[in-house]
């Protein structure tokens, strides 16, 4: 071993990811259950306002679900080699998922730009879009930090996706009270555009595999292939 050569902090003891999978299946629980209401809020009050922008939150709802659900069904293996074993078929599930999502709204939003139909006001979607900015934020940080101890990246990416919906919620509101306030009706293709654009971000990053915070198996790290001490593997951000 040669000087300076830090040691990889060792991983998870068996007990502690048994309860670190237990939590992250609660939390995607939760998850999915909050985003089967948002879903279909979101959808009915986007479909009756003809909001591009409130469907789309809807549709990241759906999406939302069907990643927690990957999720899910890669912590439904109590054997912690099977779980890994599924890792990458939850990331591919969760990245064709958002890019699904982004080409559906991207084309939703230029028929909105074109005239075809006309964004009313939604009270409804203001109040959707406020309560999620409230709750989503503390779901994605419990499961990020339960994802990245435990070095799960598709637990990592379902959180990272909660986040998105917060940030969405954000660009939702500021779109919806644009056009009921102001009537702005081009807020809201504006603001859908915007959830196209992050989602497809969202979407590279998951196929990739990127947010993980695998420990290494390395009995030695070199330090100029650590990115930081944590022991994350190169180009992770996870200890950002």
């Amino acid at each position: 071993m040669s000087a300076g050569t830090p040691l990889a902090p060792p991983g998870p003891s068996p007990v502690r990811r048994d309860e670190l999978a237990r939590r992250i299946r609660l939390l995607v629980g939760a998850t999915i259950a909050y985003n089967v209401v948002e879903a279909v809020v979101a959808l009915t009050a986007g479909t009756a306002a003809s909001s591009s922008a409130l469907i789309g939150f809807g549709l990241d709802s759906v999406v939302e679900v069907s990643s927690a659900a990957a999720v899910a069904w890669q912590f439904s293996a109590a054997d912690h080699a099977v779980r890994e074993a599924r890792e990458a078929r939850a990331l591919r599930i969760i990245a064709l998922s958002f890019f699904a999502l982004a080409v559906y709204v991207a084309v939703e939003s230029v028929r909105a730009f074109a005239g075809v139909g006309e964004a009313d006001r939604s009270y409804v979607g203001i109040v959707l879009a406020a309560v999620s900015l409230a709750v989503m934020p503390f779901l994605s940080a419990a499961q990020r930090r339960a994802g990245r101890e435990l070095g799960s990246a598709s637990a990592v990416a379902d959180s990272k996706q909660t986040l998105l919906c917060t940030y969405l919620s954000a660009v939702l509101l500021a779109g919806l009270i644009a056009n009921a306030v102001l009537g702005w009706s081009w807020a809201d293709p504006a603001a859908a555009l915007v959830i196209a654009a992050v989602a497809v971000k969202e979407g590279r990053d998951a196929w990739q595999g990127k947010g993980c915070c695998a420990p290494t198996t390395a009995a030695v790290l070199p330090v100029e292939a650590s990115a930081d001490p944590c022991g994350c593997r190169p180009g992770c951000a996870c200890c950002a």
